[in-house]
């Protein structure tokens, strides 16, 4: 036996195997990824439809690991709770299936045929999408070629004595859960694991038990990549992962005494070949006999351990406890996750959720600037500047987040989408920027000429304040939610922003010969206020105008 050519042929064939599923992961991604959200938005509901969206979710994205990133988001956002996203995260391992059963259709055969239909399609069509069909017609040629070239590879060894050998050993069961654990969490792959499982019982090497017990490795393997993922993320995360390790180890536990059942029953519901015998037969019939047995394994764990959601989640949260900065530091991104990259359509979402916590920054520096610029002390004015560090670092992140983004591969949907969030993020820091900047060195400069503001005055300047702050509440409503309503109601309050500032200046005029020390600078810093209050509306208004859309903008009256 040529050991080398072996070695090539196994190395190859699983190059070409995972090379495949990545382009049609990546076909896949681009042709549903603007769906994915409303998929898991669905997940909120009662367990059932949360493993639902799982699976989806997963058999598109083909990686479980990916979905637990994506419930991360909904989670730390809100959207979802712990208990909830358990049901999608079981979803998953459900997800992860598909691939198994497409492996064990074997169809070298037609390999070639499909990477050459996928290669001819651009060509033929130029419409959108048709590039992205054909990656994933590629892939899946590229899946079947790399699983025939590792079959073709393996072949020898049904007669080499030294890895029967090797082989014999692999029937006790708790060995072969650790060795499909141990190479699935070196290759980082569940489906190689699975792929080169199925080479393996269809040339005869492994009986189906075996197989079977390399399976559940396979399934405890993968986790090690959703842990990798948790590390150095906020606790949401890391509740995420540690969820992922417990079902899939809580399930391999339940069924790791009824593997022979578990063979039985799959033996039972797979087709035979019955007019084949020996190698042939067994060639024909083993894959599709593992493929259903990872099937049933993942779909009967997810529906007996759903109904366990809230004691799993009351688990995790006792094993990873909020402790002191749960959250992650202010000037943190807690949703910018590169693993989503893939996927622009799901990796804006994860930026929209940034930029809504960037937007609560920003809110919290325009609630503690009034009191602060009327009558607080210079620290009060000092920490408010403070907080700008953070909104800075954080308009880095995401504008840096949203860099990387433009260099995937974009629709022109996704293309509007990133232009209108890079625009949200700026006008967001040019808000934090005029009240550290300006509303911070009027607050100071009050205090240098020892202004002292009247109590009316700071009632037509509290009115004005919490009329921009009702406009800043909508343009952020605008941006996290895609409320057109709430859009065109900010850049509706046009009128009432400049009523505010006739107003104003009709007050100021008055109180301009009131008898009173220091009165022209206390006028020249109160119509400071008030211009920068109408700066920031400007800035709230030119928010809100992105989200709507073209040509959706209300005529001010």
């Amino acid at each position: 036996m040529n050991l080398c050519a072996l070695f090539i042929g196994l190395i190859g064939g699983l190059a070409l195997f995972l090379f495949g599923m990545e382009q049609m992961s990546g076909g896949l991604k681009a042709v549903a990824g603007q769906r994915l959200r409303a998929i898991l938005g669905r997940a909120t509901g009662s367990p059932l439809p949360a493993v639902f969206s799982g699976a989806c979710v997963t058999a598109v994205v083909q990686s479980s690991s990916l979905t637990t990133v994506l419930v991360v988001g909904f989670v730390g956002a809100g959207l979802m709770s712990l208990a909830q996203s358990i049901g999608v995260i079981m979803g998953a391992n459900i997800g992860t299936t598909i691939t198994t059963q497409l492996i064990a259709f074997q169809a070298a055969d037609f390999a070639l045929l499909l990477v050459a239909a996928g290669f001819v399609m651009p060509f033929v069509s130029r419409r959108e999408g048709v590039r992205d069909w054909a990656a994933v017609l590629i892939g899946v040629g590229l899946v079947f070629y790399g699983i025939g070239v590792m079959s073709e590879a393996m072949a020898p060894l049904r007669e080499h004595e030294p890895f029967l050998g090797l082989m014999a050993h692999m029937t006790d069961p708790l060995l072969a859960v650790a060795a499909g654990t141990v190479f699935t969490a070196l290759v980082q792959s569940s489906a190689a694991t699975t792929g080169v499982v199925i080479v393996l019982a269809a040339q005869g090497v492994i009986p189906l038990t075996t197989g079977i017990a390399l399976v559940f490795g396979a399934n405890i393997g993968t986790c090690v990549t959703a842990l990798l993922a948790a590390l150095g993320k906020p606790r949401v995360a890391v509740r995420a992962a540690l969820v992922h390790v417990l079902f899939n180890v809580v399930g391999v536990l339940l069924w790791f005494w009824f593997i022979d059942d578990l063979a039985a029953l799959v033996r039972w519901l797979s087709p035979r070949a019955e007019e084949l015998v020996g190698p042939a037969r067994l060639a024909v019939e083993t894959p599709r006999q593992i493929a259903n047995a990872h099937t049933v394994f993942n779909v009967a764990n997810a529906l007996v351990l759903v109904w366990f959601t809230r004691p799993l989640a009351w688990l995790v949260q006792r094993l990873v406890p909020e402790g002191a900065g749960a959250g992650g530091e202010a000037a943190t991104a807690r949703y910018l996750d590169a693993a989503v990259l893939s996927t622009p359509a799901l990796a804006l979402q994860r930026a929209r959720l940034e930029l809504v916590r960037l937007g609560g920054q920003v809110t919290a520096m325009f609630g503690r600037i009034l009191p602060a610029l009327l009558t607080g002390s210079r620290q009060d004015l000092v920490n408010v500047r403070r907080m700008d560090d953070a909104t800075d670092a954080l308009y880095a992140q995401i504008i840096d987040y949203l860099g990387r983004i433009s260099r995937q591969s974009l629709t022109q949907e996704n293309t509007q989408e990133l232009l209108r969030l890079m625009g949200a993020t700026t006008d967001l820091e040019n808000i934090g920027d005029t009240i550290e900047t300006n509303l911070v060195a009027l607050g100071l400069s009050r205090l240098e000429h020892e202004v002292s503001v009247s109590a009316a005055t700071r009632e037509v300047i509290r009115k004005f304040h919490e009329t921009v702050g009702r406009a800043l509440a909508g343009a952020l409503a605008a941006v996290g939610d895609r409320n057109a309503a709430a859009a065109e109601r900010v850049v509706g309050m046009k009128r009432d922003i400049s009523d505010l500032e006739n107003s104003a200046a009709l007050h100021e005029a008055r109180r301009l010969v009131a008898r009173e020390p220091n009165r022209l600078a206390a006028y020249t810093i109160e119509m400071d206020i008030l211009g920068n209050l109408k700066r920031v509306y400007y800035y709230c208004k030119r928010l809100a105008r992105g989200q709507l859309p073209a040509g959706a903008e209300p005529q001010a009256p």
